[in-house]
C-alpha cells in the first residue's frame, strides 16, 4: 500500500506570495532597505532635519551676541572626567595682546574650572516656533554660556560658532526643502501636462525647459539675486532667494515626470479610465501621478542638495542671504581669505555639515531611484 505523502511547499513560497500581493510602496521600501548606504544616509539627513525645529535648543549662546574681547577664540576642549567621575567641565580662558602682532591671544587657566550643565537655562526662544522657553541642551553652572563656553570657537566678532552653525543649518535646510516643494509642484504639473497631452503643448514646454537649461546657472543666479533691492529685510530676501532657486530647478523633475507620463498614457488602465468618462485632470492626478510617485520622490531627493548648494554659493558670493541672516553660505563668507584660513581654521567647519547633507541626499536619492522600480533585478 502506497502511503500518501504531503507535498512540501518550498521555503520561499510564503515570501513569493507576499511579494505578489504587496503594493508598489511596500515593494519599494523592501528594495530600499537592502541599500545600506542609502539607509545610513537617510538617518543622517533625518538627524539634520531634526535640527530645523530645534536649532535654538542645541545652541547654548545667542547667535547674535558679540563682543570684541571674545573675537577668534579657538575651539575649547571639554574635559569629561574629574577624579574618575563623569563631570564635564572646561577651563576658563584669559586673554592678552601679543606685543608683536597686536592680536589677542588666549591662554587656559587650569585653576579655574567651569562645570557644564545639561538642560540648562539660557537665552529665550520659541521651541518649535510656538512655545517660549529658555531651556538649552548645554549650559554652564553659575555663569553665562556666552562668556565661558566656546565648543567650536568664535568668529571675528566674538559670536559663538557652535550656536551659529546650528541656526545656519535651520536656514539652509529650510531653503532647500521649500525650494524643492515649489520645484516639485511646477515640475509635476508642467511635466505631467507635457507628457500626457503631447503635441504643441509638449513642444512649447520642452523648448522652455531647454532654454532654461542652456543658460549658465551661476551667472543667472547672480543676476537675479543682484536685482533684489538692498532695502528688503531678511525675511523678504529669504523668500526671494527660495523662489529664484525654485524657478530654475524645476526642469529636471519635469523631464522625469514627462518621460513617465509618455510611457503610461497608452497603458490599459489609462485607456479604461478614458472610456468610462474620467476627466483628463483626474486621470493625471489620480491614476498616473501615483504610479510615478516613487520616481518623483527620488528626483526630489536628488534636487535637495542642488538647492542647498545654490543657496550656499549665492550667500558665499554675497548675492544671496546677507547678515544678519545666518546660513551656511553666510558663515563661509568669513573664511574667504588665506589669512583667516591660516589663523582661524575652525571657521571652515561649516563645510562639514554641507558635505554631509549633500552626500547623504545624493546617496539616499540613488537608493530611492534604484528602488523605484521594485520589479527590476
Amino acid at each position: 500500500m502506497i502511503q500518501q505523502t504531503e507535498i512540501e511547499r518550498p521555503d520561499n513560497a510564503g515570501v513569493d506570495e507576499k511579494i505578489q500581493v504587496a503594493g508598489q510602496w511596500q515593494l519599494t521600501w523592501w528594495r530600499f532597505r537592502k541599500h545600506r548606504l542609502a539607509m545610513i544616509s537617510m538617518v543622517v539627513v533625518g538627524l539634520f532635519y531634526m535640527i530645523v525645529p530645534t536649532a535654538d535648543f542645541f545652541a547654548y549662546s545667542d547667535p547674535e551676541a558679540s563682543d570684541a574681547y571674545r573675537a577668534l577664540i579657538p575651539p575649547q576642549k571639554v574635559h569629561w572626567l574629574e577624579n574618575g567621575r563623569l563631570r564635564p567641565h572646561v577651563y576658563a580662558l584669559e586673554s592678552e595682546r601679543d606685543p608683536i602682532t597686536f592680536q589677542r591671544v588666549y591662554e587656559v587657566n587650569p585653576d579655574e574650572k567651569r562645570y557644564l550643565d545639561f538642560f540648562a537655562a539660557g537665552y529665550t526662544y520659541k521651541f518649535l516656533g510656538l512655545f517660549p522657553t529658555d531651556v538649552h541642551l548645554l549650559g554652564v553652572q553659575d555663569a553665562a554660556a556666552e562668556e565661558t563656553l566656546y565648543l567650536l570657537g568664535t568668529d571675528d566678532q566674538g559670536r559663538d560658532f557652535w550656536s551659529r552653525i546650528f541656526v545656519a543649518t535651520r536656514t539652509s535646510l529650510t531653503v532647500g526643502l521649500v525650494g524643492v516643494i515649489i520645484s516639485l509642484f511646477l515640475g509635476v504639473t508642467l511635466g505631467g501636462i507635457s507628457g500626457y497631452y503631447g503635441g504643441i503643448i509638449d513642444t512649447v514646454i520642452q523648448r522652455v525647459i531647454e532654454v532654461l537649461q542652456s543658460i549658465p546657472t551661476i551667472p543667472l543666479w547672480m543676476g537675479l539675486a543682484a536685482a533684489l533691492p538692498h532695502t528688503w529685510d531678511v525675511v523678504m530676501v529669504y523668500f526671494a532667494i527660495t523662489i529664484i532657486i525654485s524657478l530654475i530647478g524645476w526642469t529636471e523633475i519635469a523631464r522625469v515626470v514627462r518621460g513617465q507620463m509618455m510611457s503610461l498614457r497608452k497603458q490599459d488602465f489609462v485607456v479604461a479610465a478614458e472610456l468610462i468618462g474620467c476627466s483628463q485632470m483626474r486621470i493625471i492626478m489620480r491614476h498616473m501621478i501615483p504610479v510615478t510617485f516613487s520616481f518623483i520622490i527620488a528626483a526630489a531627493t536628488l534636487a535637495i542638495p542642488r538647492m542647498i548648494v545654490s543657496e550656499t554659493a549665492l550667500s558665499f558670493l554675497g548675492l544671496g542671504l546677507r547678515p544678519p541672516a545666518i546660513s551656511w553660505g553666510v558663515l563661509l563668507r568669513s573664511a574667504q581669505n588665506v589669512h583667516t584660513v591660516a589663523n582661524s581654521p575652525w571657521l571652515l567647519l561649516t563645510v562639514i555639515p554641507v558635505v554631509l547633507v549633500v552626500l547623504g541626499c545624493n546617496f539616499m536619492g540613488d537608493g530611492l531611484r534604484d528602488a523605484a522600480d521594485p520589479y527590476s533585478n
